[in-house]
């Protein structure tokens, strides 16, 4: 089978399996710097990739736009939980249920690549709660954009709520480059991940508005810098408000749920 590849004057053209023949002459040492080193040309491809991205994403803030009304014309808050794999999001989530209980009627909508475990682990804590696998017709995704949250929409009663949580994929880098339709981002962070993570993944973290810096219970067995991190994070995002907590000891959930409730106006 041929390929395809383009140039840096953005043409392109197709090659037959044989076509890279000693007479097929690019010479790739001057026109592309490379030394030779192979041929690199199909990865010239820049202007094209910004194209399909810059539609891709022009087409999901539409959608996040047409979310955004949705929740303002129910009256309901609506926050982007973000976080790494295995951070604590879920278990933390399911203690601020537990706490907030009757005062705050919260809604979830849970995104996973597949299964209904993260799901089922907040079922019956008087939340709904909206599953999307994002292997389920979405290509299986790494995190939910606007499209995949609101196909979660019809399935929750949006009037009758006062916040909605979305639960986003566990990823670092993905879920913060799509607008949902979320009002505020908050990120979960455990400090098994290494203090130098913000200056790694900078995108996520800049976008926070609160960065949740989880099981500090662990802390005394790590060889963790907390200050350090702090420092990384600050020089990421100089005005992120920070929540330090443990979702197994129960420190710091009251801080959260306080945010959560602040953000329905519930003082």
């Amino acid at each position: 089978m041929g390929r395809f590849h383009y140039h840096a004057d953005g043409t392109g053209h197709s090659h037959d399996d044989g076509d890279h023949a000693p007479q097929h002459d690019h010479d790739h040492e001057r026109t592309n710097g490379h030394g030779g080193v192979g041929d690199h040309s199909g990865y010239q491809t820049g202007g094209l990739r910004v194209d399909v991205l810059e539609k891709i994403l022009g087409e999901n803030d539409r959608t996040a736009e047409a979310n955004r009304s949705d929740f303002y014309d129910a009256n309901v808050q609506v926050v982007n939980l973000m976080s790494s794999p295995g951070a604590g999001k879920t278990t933390l989530l399911r203690e601020v249920l537990l706490k907030l209980g009757s005062t705050l009627r919260v809604g979830i909508v849970e995104g996973d690549v597949e299964t209904s475990i993260d799901a089922d682990r907040l079922a019956g804590l008087g939340a709904p709660v909206s599953l999307v696998n994002t292997a389920n017709g979405f290509g299986g995704e790494c995190h939910l954009d606007a499209t995949m949250v609101r196909s979660a929409l019809p399935r929750l009663p949006l009037a009758d709520l006062d916040i909605l949580v979305i639960e986003n994929v566990g990823n670092l880098v993905c879920p913060a480059e799509f607008d949902v339709g979320e009002h505020a981002r908050a990120m979960v962070f455990s400090v098994t991940e290494g203090e130098e993570k913000p200056l790694k993944y900078p995108v996520m973290f800049r976008s926070a508005d609160v960065v949740i810096v989880n099981k500090i219970d662990l802390l005394p067995h790590l060889d963790f810098d907390l200050a350090l991190f702090h420092t990384n994070l600050r020089n990421v995002n100089p005005d992120v408000r920070t929540i330090e907590t443990s979702a197994r000891t129960g420190a710091g959930v009251d801080e959260v749920c306080a945010w959560i409730s602040s953000m329905a106006g519930h003082e």
